[in-house]
């Protein structure tokens, strides 16, 4: 495939259960006429859609010929341009179960956002870190569990149980400071993750959504990444292999974001691998 000149619009996307009532977000597109094969890109934790690797992600694919919707969910605080978390009532009160909806609300709203663009016979969704597990439930989700061609996930976590870990403070004083390693800027999660734990199990079992999803789906993480273990990735393989097309490939030494970082200073040869094997799984499964 040829490299495409593209074209870029930011959307608002009203969705009155987020935190705004609109969701953020960037359209990229080929030049070349028509409805292209389409893209959704999910961020993780503490992520946004304009953070380091995504923009370089985004052109990449472009170039390939792909449409490319990245968003940033309401949860996150931020908006576009914003460099740090503005809307810290926003980060507090996040939830995984909104998360998931914005998820579905961007896919369900594909030919809004880039009209006579979007291939919807050739949808993919990639997602990094938590973002990963919102990709796999989306992706479990009728009815993108059978329109979904492919699926990618990016050091993604298996269990939104990771979050439990804190929970006898948030129990205790109503948060729990998390703190940015990037900015220094000091964060607090509020109770209502756990809760929505507590409350949805079955909708937020993540290798349960991992066994219905259909999509061929590539799992890609690295051996030494210090925020997920590698474990994670081989439970979501395991739950995966009944659903369908399922393979996982370690990227040896890589951390969490593949030796990325924001601002995006260059591909580092881990973030090389991300990106070849990522766009080799599309090439594949959904062009």
């Amino acid at each position: 495939m040829s490299e495409q000149p593209a074209t870029e619009s930011t959307f608002q996307l009203v969705h009155e259960p987020s935190f705004s009532g609109v969701i953020h977000g960037v359209v990229q597109t080929p030049d070349a006429a028509g409805a292209r094969p389409t893209v959704v890109v999910c961020h993780g934790f503490k992520g946004f859609f304009e953070w380091g690797f995504f923009p370089p992600l985004a052109d990449l694919l472009v170039q390939r010929g792909y449409t490319v919707v990245r968003f940033n969910y309401s949860g996150s605080g931020q908006k576009p341009g914003d460099d740090v978390v503005t809307d810290l009532e926003a980060f507090r009160r996040n939830t995984f179960s909104l998360e998931v909806q914005e998820t579905l609300r961007v896919l369900e709203a594909l030919d809004e956002l880039a009209p006579g663009r979007v291939d919807l016979s050739r949808l993919a969704i990639i997602g990094h870190s938590r973002g990963g597990a919102a990709a796999v439930l989306a992706s479990a989700a009728e009815p993108w569990r059978e329109r979904l061609r492919a699926l990618v996930t990016w050091a993604s976590i298996s269990s939104y149980d990771i979050y439990r870990r804190g929970e006898a403070e948030v129990r205790e004083k109503g948060y729990a400071i998390v703190v940015n390693g990037r900015t220094g800027q000091e964060l607090k999660l509020g109770p209502d993750l756990l809760n929505d734990l507590d409350a949805h199990p079955e909708r937020l079992d993540v290798s349960a959504a991992a066994a219905r999803r259909r999509s061929p789906w590539l799992i890609l993480h690295g051996t030494g990444d210090e925020t997920v273990s590698t474990d994670e990735a081989r439970v979501l393989a395991r739950a995966g292999a009944t659903g369908g097309e399922v393979a996982l490939e370690l990227i040896e030494g890589a951390g969490h974001t593949f030796g990325a970082q924001h601002p995006f200073t260059g591909p580092t040869p881990d973030v090389i691998r991300l990106f070849n094997a990522t766009q080799t799984w599309l090439r594949e499964h959904c062009w």
